[in-house]
């Protein structure tokens, strides 16, 4: 499961304030100055194409059905700033809202809850009656940094803790909660799997992230994705959490082997095939300065096995893992969709290529 979407309004391009993936990563929405588009990623597809009278800056679909959560620009319009409006898209017509006092920084929805992220606190409610469940206070969280499982057997909540660079981890049918130090810099995204059963997080900072195991906290896996500090946009796991892929402004996205997966619930028919198949994913790379870990840990990190270089000037990206095998998809604030390809097999550090790419403006394709 990805980070979310990515809130573009304040340095729009092309008229577009934001981009984010649904729940299963089939779908993205996109949010314009005039209204809000979905598009269906395989085969690449507009599905859904609304006008209104304002900007649209954050979209939360809700897997593949008609309900949207909708956060708007206009301070005095149907839209605001500081409310979310639940849209049922087939009925063009809202059939609730929450108000605050404050802007709403971000939105994550499942069947049964609806959290809200505003810039120090969490909030979440009842799907059925928008009823209160949980409150939270967060340092500052401006981006709106927050992640949310959306199994049904599972209510795995995660978001910054009351300290720099700390996740609070609500287990919420085990009752159970979990201060995590990530890391010492402020948190600049996270990621849980499906299943909920795993965390990514990054810091600001961006050059190293983290896997959790969210039913105990506990470390298992530190990787790097560079050396140089580069604001990290997206985080993604695969289905079979056995991957983990990260885009950052700096027009590169990462793909990681994953130490210790677990079994994604699978069907009985191909459960044996699937996993045959994450046991063969390729190691991550290593630096050949390595035997000197012991005294610079630089060396003994664990590097990206595939990498993808996005076009000079798209900026803003997220990424997931495509329904195809060995595949990304990987969306820009510029208005393009790629899809990329890996080999598991092939050398650790290999550069992806892209298969294929859209513009999801023109709906024209570019290749």
């Amino acid at each position: 499961m990805g980070s979310g979407g990515i809130d573009l309004s304040r340095n729009a391009t092309n008229g577009v304030l934001f981009v984010g993936f649904n729940q299963d990563q089939s779908c993205f929405a996109v949010g314009f100055s005039d209204g809000f588009k979905i598009f269906n990623c395989n085969p690449f597809k507009e599905t859904i194409s609304r006008k209104l009278d304002c900007g649209i800056r954050y979209i939360e679909m809700l897997f593949r059905c008609n309900i949207l959560a909708l956060v708007g620009t206009q301070e005095d319009g149907k839209f605001p700033p500081n409310k979310v409006i639940i849209w049922d898209d087939q009925r063009r017509k809202d059939i609730g809202e929450l108000s605050f006092r404050h802007e709403v920084k971000a939105v994550r929805l499942r069947r049964d809850k609806v959290v809200v992220i505003l810039e120090f606190k969490v909030l979440v409610y009842k799907f059925s009656d928008l009823s209160p469940i949980l409150e939270v206070d967060t340092v500052s969280n401006p981006k709106g940094i927050c992640a949310l499982c959306p199994s049904p057997n599972n209510t795995v909540l995660a978001c910054p803790g009351s300290h720099r660079g700390h996740v609070r981890l609500e287990l919420m049918e085990m009752h159970k909660t979990f201060n995590v130090q990530a890391h010492n810099s402020p948190l600049g995204c996270m990621a849980l799997t499906l299943d909920g059963s795993r965390l990514a997080t990054a810091s600001e900072r961006g050059t190293i992230i983290r896997v959790f195991d969210t039913l105990s906290g506990k470390q298992l896996q530190e990787v790097r994705r560079g050396a140089s500090a580069a604001e990290i946009s997206s985080l993604a796991f695969d289905h079979k959490c056995s991957l983990l892929s990260c885009s950052s402004v700096r027009g590169t996205v990462h793909v990681f082997t994953l130490v210790d997966a677990p079994s994604a619930p699978t069907s009985s028919e191909n459960s044996s095939e699937e996993r045959a198949g994450a046991a063969h994913q390729t190691n991550n790379c290593r630096s050949s300065l390595s035997f000197m870990g012991s005294m610079v840990t630089y060396f003994n990190s664990e590097w990206s096995f595939a990498k993808f270089r996005l076009p000079i000037g798209d900026g803003h990206t997220i990424c997931s893992f495509a329904s195809e095998k060995n595949s990304i998809l990987v969306v820009t604030a510029t208005g393009h969709l790629y899809m990329c390809e890996f080999k598991p097999e092939g050398p650790p550090g290999q550069e992806c290529e892209a298969t294929w790419s859209r513009s999801f403006l023109s709906s024209a394709e570019r290749e």
